[in-house]
């Protein structure tokens, strides 16, 4: 009985079949020490933002630390780290980077543009093959995290990178919704079936802190990640207030400003691989 393929395709070794997808590797000036993917099941939930607080709080770990915004047709990584009107410069060997004031290297389609604001009109195919491009033409240099901004959802383009990309780990971002939640369902499911390791969920918006008396408030009800992560035998890694110093840095394009630790327990599990 000839063997048959189930189509994940992570490492098939199936002859013919015609969803085998070969592992990219980064560019031979790139050293990469971790890849670590921050998915969510929809947007709107926060994810870029995490993304950069991440960033962020690594570097102000002492680590070396890149972004690559795999969110082609949402990329909003620049505008928090203060890039406007930046385009990627390149050579014979490579794409450049774009490095922030405090080291962290990144690439993004709206760092390739001329005009931020002109949209990426691309089929799912187009748009693998760019994020792949990002992965393996950008020189990245010597890093210890690559943390990988990805796109929503569980369609096409994150399933190409998920299948091209070996990633340590994911971080998955949610909000309090129930409705959210069941979306963040699929997309642990998608990275369980496909064997890329779960770091765990950060629910993002998760309560405010009363200016008076600190006491925790819950607008959008206790979410439901926890019940989420307990399901799939995961980790609730951090739950992140709603702040309004956070919105405004990255609305200024200063989230290097930041110094909290609203991410400790996400850090401290990138850091124990």
């Amino acid at each position: 009985m000839a063997e048959e393929c189930n189509h994940h395709c992570e490492g098939c070794s199936v002859e013919g079949c015609s969803s085998r997808i070969e592992k990219l590797k980064p560019h031979a000036l790139s050293h990469i020490g971790k890849i670590i993917a921050v998915c969510s099941g929809k947007g709107g939930v926060g994810k870029s933002m995490v993304t950069s607080l991440l960033a962020v709080s690594l570097k102000n770990q002492g680590k070396k630390v890149a972004i690559l915004d795999a969110d082609v047709t949402g990329p909003s990584i620049p505008q928090a780290f203060g890039f406007k009107g930046y385009v990627a410069q390149g050579s014979e060997e490579g794409i450049y980077p774009a490095i922030t004031k405090e080291g962290i290297a990144m690439m993004s389609a709206n760092l390739l543009v001329d005009d931020p604001s002109t949209p990426i009109i691309w089929r799912g195919a187009l748009l693998s093959s760019f994020v792949g491009q990002l992965f393996t033409d950008v020189i990245y240099g010597d890093i210890d995290v690559l943390l990988i901004d990805m796109p929503p959802g569980t369609g096409d383009v994150p399933l190409t990178i998920f299948q091209q990309i070996n990633m340590d780990g994911v971080i998955m971002v949610s909000s309090p919704q129930d409705l959210v939640s069941l979306i963040v369902e699929k997309a642990v499911n998608m990275a369980k079936m496909m064997d890329i390791p779960l770091l765990g969920l950060v629910e993002n918006m998760s309560y405010i802190t009363c200016p008076h008396c600190e006491e925790k408030i819950y607008p959008f009800g206790k979410g439901k990640s926890a019940e989420v992560a307990k399901k799939y035998g995961i980790k609730l890694l951090d739950e992140l207030p709603i702040k309004e110093e956070v919105r405004m840095l990255v609305d200024e394009g200063k989230i290097e400003e930041y110094q909290g630790d609203m991410l400790k327990n996400t850090v401290e599990a990138i850091l124990s691989l």
